[in-house]
């Protein structure tokens, strides 16, 4: 998983696709924000135009946004930038969908912030909208935010439609009914236990048995095969967001895979035991292809 805007170029991120495709990283997410939470003069492109393109040059790799927020497209812009997507790759896309959070973009280009209930409640029918277009023939949708009108529907039903959050009733509820997938950012365990228990519980208060839902991670990786190359990967981390190594580790060790490749996998397999599917790495360091190297043929087998 990779954070777009802090300064990744088309090039970057043709060198990570073209990584991940030969050392067998099964996907490729990317953070939908257009600007840098620490350094605004860093470049963003534009998440959906980056699918679009990086899907015309693989042809193995999932692709898709973690998240992308309900304030920034109408549901229909977003479900047909999605769809094309989707086209273009010969469907390995997901589609993340969030509430939004980061107030500083949206006063910046214009995007209405509105309050947290607001943007949640947006987002709730935004997550519908875009579940009938790919799901039916067409579409009549009357809400407090958007309204269709015989919209011809996308058909796109095998489009994987995640909810990303805290799995509080904001997210939850929406996502039970008409989500494919639910990722959550990893804290703590304990954290995560008690998101999984709410996400279980918000499934059986819909009538939804919870193994059709998958549950998934967010968390930062810190990896190096010995000692020394943990250390080195927290020096690349800490360089690009003003922090020395010795902070990178203590801060990301309680709230994400940090150590050598061994010590890595058990805590993913501990993720798995608490009933997470899968875990997003959050690579922070976006020109270090060896850690993408390191995932794809040391990390994924030995959890797979």
């Amino acid at each position: 998983m990779i954070e777009g805007q802090e300064g990744v170029t088309w090039e970057d991120w043709v060198a990570l696709a073209d990584a991940c495709e030969e050392h067998g990283v099964e996907s490729l997410f990317r953070s939908d924000h257009y600007i840098s939470g620490f350094d605004e003069s860093r470049p963003a492109l534009d998440a959906w135009a980056t699918i679009a393109g990086l899907a015309a040059r693989t042809t193995r790799l999932e692709l898709g946004t973690l998240v992308s927020p309900a304030t920034f497209r109408h549901p229909s812009l977003l479900a047909r930038n999605a769809a094309t997507a989707d086209e273009i790759s010969a469907g390995r896309i997901v589609l993340g969908m969030g509430a939004g959070w980061m107030e500083r973009e949206h006063l910046a280009y214009g995007f209405d912030f509105a309050t947290t209930r607001e943007r949640v409640a947006r987002f709730a029918e935004q997550l519908e909208v875009v579940h009938d277009l790919f799901r039916e023939d067409s579409v009549d949708f009357a809400g407090e935010y958007y309204q269709l009108q015989s919209a011809p529907g996308l058909k796109r039903p095998d489009l994987t439609l995640l909810v990303g959050g805290s799995a509080k009733p904001g997210t939850t509820g929406p996502a039970v009914r008409f989500a494919d997938e639910y990722n959550c950012v990893f804290g703590t365990f304990d954290d995560a236990r008690e998101r999984k228990a709410r996400l279980d519980e918000a499934c059986a208060h819909a009538g939804r048995d919870p193994a059709t839902l998958r549950y998934s991670l967010m968390a930062p990786l810190v990896v190096g095969r010995d000692d020394r190359e943990v250390r080195e990967s927290a020096r690349r981390i800490g360089s690009r967001f003003g922090r020395d190594p010795e902070t990178v580790l203590e801060r990301y060790s309680k709230s994400g895979p940090v150590g050598t490749v061994d010590e890595v996998v058990e805590r993913l397999k501990e993720i798995e035991a608490l009933g997470f599917e899968r875990v997003m790495l959050q690579h922070l360091a976006h020109r270090d292809l060896d850690t993408v190297a390191l995932i794809g043929r040391q990390l994924a087998p030995a959890v797979a």
